[in-house]
């Protein structure tokens, strides 16, 4: 699955936050249910319009930014 097909990004939207394509659901928002221990039973109950796929996308979406060189660099050198 290719993240790119569920995750978008609009100004228009959140104010051009990442988000589930055709919904206002942020991959934050999402993220942070999963860390606060949500399972994906529990977001698809409280989001319907959320599919399985959508958690899985922003699960890649959020290791393909933690997988960006520049974004480490950044970060370290913020540090």
């Amino acid at each position: 699955m290719n993240w790119r097909d569920r995750i978008g990004s609009d100004p228009d939207i959140l104010v051009g936050k990442p988000a589930v394509k055709g919904t206002r659901i942020s991959v934050e928002l999402v993220l942070g249910w999963l860390a606060q221990g949500w399972t994906h039973e529990m977001l698809l109950q409280s989001y319907p319009q959320l599919h399985n796929d959508d958690i899985l996308a922003c699960l890649a979406f959020a290791a393909e930014m933690l997988r960006d060189e520049q974004y480490v660099a950044a970060d370290k050198a913020a540090a």
